[in-house]
């Protein structure tokens, strides 16, 4: 009996079975098998490998080696072939060379880990006290020491000055942004040898006779440093304003010296957020005084040492009284003042001096104008200044420098220590400002000297020097571009005593330059200065 055959079904297949898991559990499967298989030669490689090195490791006969290397290079068909296997034996042993210097790092960096007595939090702390080339020094060492030099209580007093130009702006930045909201100081730029000014400081009274050749003035330094010419631009300080300047929120001190590229927009463009900042000190910058002093009246409030030297002698002028009064009333805690090689007129100096009730060290080297009129307003109020330095001003009057020394004498100035009057180009006189003198008078400083002991007194000046010596000095300063001409101009000419060109005219002329043709202006002058009130400015 047949039976009718059944009509074929499709295949039921579960959820759990469907075509599309069971492909997909044989895929898995198949590549858990290439992964067990690829493994299992990896092993075996791994393995052989190790008896190859470990069987090289025991070979110590050099001399055979060479002889086996020459036999497997003799059996090479071609010079090609043989080229080819004297490369591949020196990659090989290039590559285990190598291999064998991570494994002595790594094992060095292991047994400092064991070895090392501090935690990362106390090595953390030890790295902080460093500066930051010994700090680099230290990442560079090991693993170890490289993960905590990069901790960012590392950066907080950065230190990025040299005598030569070698940090760029990706460094410095590099460095801002490790340290983060942790920058408390940042020092950057070109550094010079110290200065005459500060060599001379040491001594309690140094009243010598020098030679013009011997005396180390400020435009000599600066074509010194001008050899080295920074690499750092504008951009150098562009971190600080990163995360809304957060990053230069919490900065207290800044120094910047001898960055020539840096413009006058980005550096006022960082001072506006550094609200903290209480120490700035700026050193061979192309930038412009009033705008600078405008951006901390505003932004830097709590600034208690303020330094700033011009890159060009006397030729910024754009600083007014109204912006004076401004410094005094937006920064009032500011008690350490220099303002070096600016032109600067007495009354300028006399309302900062007045208005900073705190200040007790004031450096004016090197600025033009100042004849010496506001000292008169020091002895006359109850000053707390220290330091008073007045070197290698060009318009001080010798009649001004003994006037101020006797009333030290007298008892004021009680807190006066420091008093720098020296002169490359000897003081002014004060009917002739042409008449120039190098002997400042011995009598005032031996009295000072008798009952003020406790002053320092720094009368340096050099030979006496003829007129046309001083008169080619001053017109090299004022225009440079003509400074070859005149050099010619002088000697042929040295026994000579020429006119006063048109810009000595104008300089002499100026009513706040300290050069008045007559009493009557000296002393018109002076009554501005002599009223207690008489200024329109609040301080």
């Amino acid at each position: 009996m047949f039976c009718s055959p059944e009509t074929p079904r499709a295949p039921s297949f579960p959820f759990s079975e469907s075509p599309r898991a069971s492909n997909f559990c044989l895929s898995e499967n198949s590549r858990a098998s290439s992964f067990c298989v690829v493994e299992e030669s990896r092993v075996l490689r791994s393995g052989v490998m190790e008896q190859v090195i470990e069987s090289l490791l025991g070979f110590s006969d050099s001399e055979a080696l060479d002889v086996a290397l020459e036999q497997m290079m003799d059996r090479k068909e071609s010079e090609s072939s043989k080229d080819e296997f004297v490369e591949e034996t020196l990659q090989l042993s290039s590559l285990l060379r190598e291999s064998a210097e991570r494994l002595a790092r790594k094992r060095a960096s292991f047994h400092n880990s064991v070895v090392w007595p501090l935690g990362s939090d106390l090595t953390i702390q030890v790295f902080s006290k460093l500066d930051t080339r010994s700090l680099c020094q230290a990442g560079a060492t090991c693993s170890l020491f490289n993960k905590c030099s990069v901790d960012p209580s590392c950066y907080a007093d950065l230190e990025l000055t040299s005598r030569s130009p070698k940090i760029s702006n990706a460094t410095v930045n590099t460095m801002i942004q490790r340290a983060g909201g942790n920058l408390q100081s940042l020092r950057l730029g070109i550094i010079s040898e110290p200065s005459e000014t500060e060599r001379s400081y040491g001594s309690a009274v140094d009243f010598t006779q020098r030679s013009v050749d011997s005396l180390d003035s400020w435009h000599s330094r600066r074509s010194m440093q001008g050899r080295e010419t920074s690499v750092l631009t504008r951009t150098c300080l562009s971190s600080l304003s990163m995360d809304n300047g957060a990053i230069g929120a919490l900065l207290k001190r800044l120094h910047l010296y001898n960055i020539e590229r840096m413009d006058n927009a980005s550096f006022c463009a960082a001072l506006s957020v550094c609200p903290s900042l209480i120490d700035l000190e700026v050193l061979g910058l192309h930038i412009e005084l009033r705008q600078a002093l405008k951006t901390l009246s505003s932004s830097c409030r709590g600034l208690e040492r303020l330094v700033i030297e011009s890159a060009k002698s006397g030729r910024d002028e754009s600083l007014k009284s109204a912006t004076c009064a401004e410094l005094v009333n937006g920064c009032p805690l500011i008690s350490s003042l220099a303002i070096r090689a600016f032109k600067l007129s007495d009354q300028k100096v006399r309302i900062l001096c007045k208005g900073f009730r705190n200040l007790r060290f004031l450096d004016l080297s090197s600025a033009y104008s100042i004849c010496g009129l506001f000292l008169r307003s020091l002895t006359e109020t109850e000053s707390l200044l220290e330091t008073l330095i007045l070197r290698d001003c060009m318009h001080l009057k010798e009649v001004e420098v003994n006037r101020f020394l006797s009333a030290i004498h007298t008892g004021d100035l009680q807190f006066l220590r420091f008093f720098d009057i020296s002169n490359k180009d000897g003081l002014a006189s004060d009917d002739d400002w042409y008449n120039r003198c190098y002997t400042p008078s011995q009598e005032h400083i031996s009295r000072v000297q008798s009952e003020r002991p406790e002053i320092r007194i720094v009368a340096d000046f050099p030979l006496d020097r003829s007129f046309t010596e001083l008169e080619h000095m001053i017109d090299s300063d004022i225009n440079s571009d003509d400074s070859a001409a005149l050099h010619m101009s002088d000697r042929v000419s040295s026994y000579s005593i020429p006119f006063p060109s048109s810009s000595d005219s104008s300089y002499s002329n100026d009513p706040g330059s300290g050069n008045e043709d007559s009493q009557n202006a000296h002393n018109d002058l002076y009554d501005e200065f002599s009223d207690g009130n008489d200024s329109p400015y609040r301080y």
